[in-house]
């Protein structure tokens, strides 16, 4: 489909879909069926259209491309975690991650062909930027993970790509997988991560999201933060804070710090004090989260011992904290890593 300059069916809305077949002397009920198709049944074929004649089939192809994301390959780690490689129309490549936990799982998704912000500690930093995903390739990241043993209860906007560079197909695609005419999925069990870029805080706090948000902090203080995400150079915390003050005062809702130790940068106990002190502004639950290796980086694991009483002095705190656990680690699937192997492999 790369070059095809016809437009995506899936750009459509329903009421667009119902205009093209009056348009085109068809019936009205045509535009729900292939509403079905797309987003209900998660179909990614013009022939999988069954219900449709051979004619409508043939008009649709003519008129519109269909630009999927397909699931080219997977990685199973022996933790069970399973990574797909998605190969998109033009040629890329996105990667997502199944995780599963008993009888369930939690998927993390990709919104973007790489990364523009350039996090030190980030494999997907290091690829560079190429190009926002479309709604439907963000969609068809859930639709096409098929766990054998269980099902997706959790889904995380934690892959590559910032979601808030990304912010209308990231809403777009959310507004998908939770419509009972999508995937279904509660926006409760949706969490969207970002390095914290304040005019997006505060939009998305404006648009009062039914979904969870989780920030990337990881550091502190802006002399750390600098150093393991450039983007805060321009936006420092003191943006940040004030925009995440105003989430909590639009919305009423608690949020995620996310936090990688990395070794003797930022595990300190004096680390641990400032970050406290940053949660004092609004109520937060913290995820503390291993760091995993990236080539190139400089950056180590904490010891065990260090991130002990890190923990301990934020719980101190009357601080909820949560130890994050990598999963992954042997695929290139776990936090940070995404953008390794898979891509590697196949371009």
């Amino acid at each position: 489909m790369s070059g095809n300059l016809t437009p995506d069916i899936r750009s459509l809305t329903k009421l667009d879909l119902e205009l093209f077949f009056l348009q085109h002397g068809g019936k009205k009920f045509r535009a729900s069926q292939v509403y079905e198709w797309l987003w209900k049944k998660s179909c990614r074929s013009w022939v999988d259209m069954t219900n449709l004649s051979k004619g409508d089939r043939e008009l649709l192809k003519n008129q519109f491309s269909f630009n999927t994301a397909f699931p080219e390959n997977q990685q199973k780690s022996i933790d069970g975690t399973i990574k797909t490689g998605f190969r998109l129309h033009d040629g890329t490549m996105v990667e997502a991650v199944l995780i599963p936990s008993g009888e369930r799982a939690t998927v993390c998704i990709s919104s973007q062909v790489g990364c523009a912000l350039g996090c030190r500690f980030c494999a997907t930093g290091q690829l560079g930027f190429t190009r926002n995903l479309t709604v439907g390739e963000i969609f068809d990241q859930v639709a096409g993970m098929h766990p054998a043993e269980c099902s997706i209860s959790n889904l995380v906007f934690m892959g590559m790509g910032e979601p808030f560079l990304n912010y209308e197909n990231v809403i777009g695609a959310i507004e998908k997988i939770t419509s009972p005419d999508g995937l279904g999925m509660s926006p409760q069990r949706i969490t969207v991560s970002s390095v914290g870029i304040p005019k997006m805080i505060k939009k998305m706090a404006d648009d009062d999201p039914k979904y969870h948000f989780a920030l990337s902090l990881h550091a502190p203080n802006d002399a750390k933060r600098n150093q393991v995400i450039p983007f805060n150079v321009k936006h420092p915390l003191s943006e940040v804070i004030e925009a995440l003050k105003y989430y909590h005062k639009k919305t009423n809702k608690r949020f995620t710090i996310e936090y990688i130790l990395f070794g003797n940068f930022n595990d300190s106990v004096a680390d641990a004090k400032e970050l406290a002190l940053f949660c004092r502004n609004f109520p937060v639950k913290i995820n503390i989260i291993e760091y995993n290796p990236v080539n190139g980086t400089g950056y180590t694991r904490s010891d065990p011992d260090k991130t002990t009483a890190f923990v301990h002095f934020l719980e101190s705190r009357n601080l909820v904290v949560n130890v994050r656990q990598s999963r992954g680690k042997d695929i290139d699937a776990a936090c940070g890593q995404l953008a390794g192997k898979t891509l590697t492999l196949n371009t």
